[in-house]
């Protein structure tokens, strides 16, 4: 088969993970003209999406074959589709041809599983030593490491990567067994739990002053959840989420939407479901990991999935209304965080403001905050929101989108779900 057929069926294979952030990557200089890809001198910069995904590497697969049959995979072992597979060479060839034509600045590298996890793995590792040791790139290299795998390939897999990831899925074991049954989510964590230590240890001795310089190991990891394939609540997921970062000290939990395959197991939903779903999640992962909010807060037992209709931010505000409104020339930066519409960056810009005057609407729209959004919740020198009914039983559809029309302007094309939806990050 050529090179460009294997390009085409394996960098489409791989569009299904979305765990490929380069953020948080350490910058690597070309010293002495040498190294190829260096993201510390002139010639390269990485590209971000809103929600933080790096949009210049080169996701491939290196093979869609495997041994596992993962209902949820199109590239399962009782998939209909056509198999290819790369050399480490092939990849290597590719990835460098990639960058000098300015098309990529990185590498993110996974695989199907064929004979083993440990054969897989070292094929893997073996692409990332070639480009390190042998081609002397200095570019960004994600591996997607598999949980099977000894503990030694995956601490070597560290030495050469920028990242490593494992994906863990599915948020249950009950889930897993049903859907994947030949993965295990305890191993999946034991496999997260030492990533994490080695990242650890290779922080720690970086510290020490006058200690050698360690072997080099990657600065995060991270993994991805399959949302919509099993019957999991949003609760479910957001406390598997919360687990992740707490324990293991993930970098990025993605959350990616069950997409109907063909030729699928009759034991699969028949649609995928609301992209809005997927949206509010990455939302209320946000709350999570910078607003200091629980997920006890964000869903309950008795309301265990999110409001699609309204942020996660703003559906708890109108639940606690008691906590309102809020006085933003006075509130601890902890209130302030809790305010729908006002995120991270503009908190520290009104409490750094108000040290030298007291805060008006004014001062707030030069912010250019959503000011419909705030409102009902604050109070400023120049306003009290009683006026606008926060005890009004309709606050709420006050917040609601607007209700869909049917247009028949067939002239026009069909709206792309990025220009529906919000990024994934940012003040909400």
């Amino acid at each position: 088969m050529e090179l460009t057929k294997k390009l085409e069926i394996l960098a489409d294979a791989a569009k299904y993970d979305a765990s490929c952030a380069s953020s948080g990557a350490a910058k690597k200089d070309s010293r002495g003209g040498k190294g190829v890809g260096s993201t510390g001198g002139a010639g390269i910069c990485h590209s971000y999406t809103p929600d933080g995904r790096c949009v210049s590497l080169l996701k491939v697969l290196m093979t869609n074959a495997c041994l596992y049959d993962c209902h949820y995979c199109i590239n399962r072992r009782s998939s209909n589709v056509q198999r290819a597979r790369f050399t480490p060479e092939e990849v290597v060839k590719i990835t460098l041809d990639f960058y000098k034509r300015n098309y990529i600045e990185g590498l993110f590298l996974s695989s199907g599983i064929i004979r083993s996890a440990d054969y897989t793995m070292e094929l893997v590792i073996d692409v990332a030593r070639r480009l390190r040791e042998e081609h002397h790139f200095r570019g960004y290299i994600h591996l997607k490491t598999i949980p099977e795998a000894s503990p030694a390939l995956i601490q070597l897999a560290g030495r050469y990567a920028d990242r490593i990831s494992i994906n863990i899925e599915l948020p249950t074991q009950e889930s897993l067994a049903t859907l994947a049954p030949e993965k295990n989510l305890q191993r999946t964590q034991e496999a997260m739990g030492h990533i994490r230590d080695k990242i650890q240890e290779s922080h720690n001795e970086r510290r020490k002053p006058d200690a050698p310089k360690p072997a080099p190991f990657a600065t995060g990891q991270s993994t991805q959840m399959i949302i919509g394939a099993d019957d999991s609540t949003d609760l479910v997921i957001l406390k598997k989420a919360d687990t992740l970062y707490n324990g293991y000290k993930l970098r990025r939990v993605y959350y990616s939407g069950f997409s109907p395959i063909p030729e699928p197991s009759i034991i699969l939903p028949l649609k995928s479901p609301p992209l809005v779903r997927e949206h509010r999640l990455y939302q209320a992962d946000w709350l999570l990991r910078y607003y200091h909010f629980s997920v006890e807060e964000i869903t309950t037992a008795a309301e265990p999935n999110l409001d699609l209709d309204l942020d996660p931010k703003l559906s708890w505000a109108l639940r606690n209304r008691a906590s309102f409104p809020i006085d933003i020339n006075v509130a601890p930066r902890e209130s302030l965080l809790r305010i729908p519409g006002i995120g991270v960056r503009n908190v520290e810009r009104i409490i750094a403001a108000r040290r030298y005057t007291q805060l008006r609407l004014a001062d707030l729209l030069t912010l250019r905050l959503q000011m419909k959004k705030i409102m009902p919740f604050i109070i400023t020198t120049d306003h009290h929101p009683l006026q606008l009914g926060l005890d009004d039983d309709n606050l709420r559809a006050r917040f609601l989108p607007p209700p869909k029309q049917l247009e028949l302007n067939f002239g026009n094309p069909a709206p792309k779900p990025s220009d529906i939806l919000s990024a994934r990050s940012g003040e909400i």
